[in-house]
């Protein structure tokens, strides 16, 4: 999927801190010094500027609740927050190492199929078939294994010894 020239993620830096502020009902005194403390870091712009994305923005408001609501410290808070950011990035890492497994699952019953049929091949060869069936041509029953050589084997008769040959002949 592309996005457009125009579309922003939720992790898109596009709020100045005064919007940042009012969306999350703080000063924005406090949004610098949160970033001070880093409970939140803004982008920057080329100017330096704080811009905040909609992420931040509910940061900021998760960050309120815990102070106002909970009334855990601003130590806590940061605790929270990087423990947060530790599960959801284990919890992307079981997904992609789930989905790894399901892979290398399928490929195992792939490789199994392949070695069960391999084994009926060899089962058969020890019971006198061929491993791969090949058509004989030449004969309408299976040849003795040392009655005559195959026909891509043919001896030719040589003159040595033979006395039907001979050096008048």
């Amino acid at each position: 999927m592309t996005s457009g020239p125009f579309e922003v993620s939720d992790d898109t830096p596009v709020y100045v801190i005064s919007v940042a502020a009012e969306l999350s009902g703080m000063h924005p005194q406090t949004l610098r010094s949160y970033d001070r403390l880093g409970l939140v870091s803004p982008g920057r712009s080329s100017g330096r500027g704080r811009r905040y994305s909609l992420r931040d923005i509910l940061v900021l408001r998760q960050v309120q609740r815990l102070s106002q609501v909970d009334g855990v410290n601003l130590s806590g808070i940061k605790l929270i927050l990087e423990l947060e950011a530790e599960l959801e990035r284990s919890r992307h890492m079981l997904a992609e190492l789930t989905a790894q497994l399901a892979q290398v699952r399928a490929e195992l019953e792939s490789t199994r199929a392949v070695a069960a049929r391999l084994a009926g091949l060899v089962r058969n060869r020890a019971a006198g078939a061929e491993l791969v069936p090949v058509r004989n041509l030449g004969a309408a029953a299976p040849r003795a294994a040392a009655a005559e050589p195959p026909p891509d084997e043919q001896v030719i008769p040589t003159t040595a010894g033979n006395p039907a040959f001979t050096e008048s002949s």
